[in-house]
């Protein structure tokens, strides 16, 4: 199993200290494959250099041992499943309760609150008003993923998978926008907040987009939605999660069994099963008709600051910040290459405090990246546009797959000059030096 508790430790230790894993070794004596593996929670140093890391790093002996020797906590994750009307979520949580027990995680479900509240007598019908409902939905979704992310905590496990029957956005599509922002405001946080405290998002469209035959609502009480409704709701609550880092759009192109195999692959591909692969498409495009993406209902602006960390000859470290009105939350990724489309990324979320001393590390050649991403989904894909204030005739489009040949498909207001997926010339942490350059 796994210590993550204890990688994440030692990276800290590291990236606090100014130090690439290749110093951090020759320091020590040891690999720098060894270090990677301290890191990564493979490994664990022995007790003399648990000796030298204390001294080196002004900590104490004691802690790094007791570090070593205490249980690992559990890796956890927490991920939405959504979709519109009919889009087959309750066979879904059986197959993931089926396969990711069988990965080895510990998989645990919280229950979609809508359903529950309204076969129980608690509906926007029955409430005084229908804002009553809202918040009282929100805030039982919210003390529930609380209740089981406590208990994750506790559980003598490797690795948790938490899965939301709908998660606290899925609201947003029942609201118009100034009762959304209302509801917000009297719970106390923020639609950053809020949607970027999943880890991944994965929609499965309704029946009745391109399954018509199979649309029915005599599974759910819950449900009243007619075919045209289901459909308008179903874009509806892909508008609403549009924007979050990591949502996938699992359609209705195969066979129900296709689909669900879709979505097994698209989860396993983001928890790294076997491993943390990212496959990622990246284009040159010309400059993209801002007023045109404000405009679609499908799409969502983010405001981000890249920062690039030092690092070995053979990874990339960055820090970000993401997210817009004065909202952010921030997260470290580290890379590293296998091919051209293929690299193994790690990311975890970071506090503020622990971004704003991991950018006393910063890589000082390179300058900071800030661009605006636009979030667009499109055709149930979902397309990353960021654009630089350094270029005003140009921007990059990125699209993450769980297939190195699935077709990728452009709305026609987007225009492709070349795919620059394999040219390093257009990766970020290069671009960050033509930006030093001017």
């Amino acid at each position: 199993m796994n210590d993550y508790s204890f990688g994440n430790y030692i990276l800290a230790l590291r990236n606090a200290a100014g130090l690439t894993q290749a110093e951090l070794a020759a320091e020590l004596g040891v690999t720098n494959k060894a270090v990677s593996k301290w890191e990564v929670g493979r490994a664990k140093p022995g007790t003399e250099t648990i000796r030298r890391l204390a001294a080196l790093f002004h900590v104490s002996a004691d802690e790094l041992l007791r570090q070593t020797a205490e249980k690992p906590s559990p890796d956890i994750t927490k991920i939405v499943i959504t979709g519109g009307p009919c889009a087959g979520k309750s066979t879904a949580m059986s197959r993931i309760q089926n396969e990711f027990t069988q990965m080895g995680y510990t998989v645990l479900f919280v229950p979609e609150t809508a359903t529950a509240l309204i076969t129980g007598g608690v509906a926007p019908w029955t409430c005084g008003t229908p804002f009553a409902y809202q918040e009282c939905q929100m805030r039982l979704q919210l003390e529930k993923e609380r209740i089981f992310e406590q208990a994750a905590k506790t559980m003598n496990a490797a690795k948790v998978l938490i899965v939301c029957d709908r998660g606290a956005l899925d609201n947003k599509a029942y609201m118009d926008a100034p009762t959304f922002v209302r509801l917000l405001e009297t719970l106390g946080t923020n639609e950053v907040e809020l949607r970027d405290s999943y880890d991944a998002v994965f929609h499965l469209v309704t029946a009745a987009k391109g399954a018509e035959a199979f649309y029915t609502t005599a599974n759910n009480a819950a449900r009243t939605e007619t075919p045209a409704e289901a459909a308008a709701l179903d874009e509806k609550l892909i508008a609403a999660w549009t924007g979050h880092p990591h949502l996938r759009v699992i359609d209705n192109a195969s066979d129900f069994e296709g689909k669900m195999k879709r979505l097994i692959a698209e989860i396993s591909a983001f928890l790294g099963e076997p491993e943390p692969f990212e496959i990622e498409r990246k284009f040159l495009i010309e400059y993209p008709d801002l007023k045109w993406l404000a405009s679609m209902p499908n799409c969502r602006r983010v405001e981000i600051i890249q920062t690039y960390l030092k690092s070995d000859e053979n990874e990339e470290i960055r820090v970000r910040q993401r997210g817009f009105d004065g909202h952010y939350v921030y997260f470290q990724t580290t890379k590293r290459a296998v091919s051209g489309m293929k690299r193994v990324e790690i990311e975890r979320r970071l506090s503020e405090r622990e971004y704003l001393r991991l950018l006393m590390n910063a890589d000082t050649t390179r300058r900071q990246i800030r661009k605006d991403r636009y979030c667009l989904t499109y055709d149930n894909q979902y397309f990353e546009i960021d654009v630089y204030p350094f270029w005003q005739d140009k921007a990059i489009a990125e699209i993450e797959l769980s297939d190195e040949n699935a077709v990728v498909r452009f709305p026609e207001q987007i225009r492709i000059i070349r795919e620059v997926t394999d040219d390093a010339a257009y990766k970020n942490a290069s671009l960050a030096k033509l930006a030093a350059g001017g």
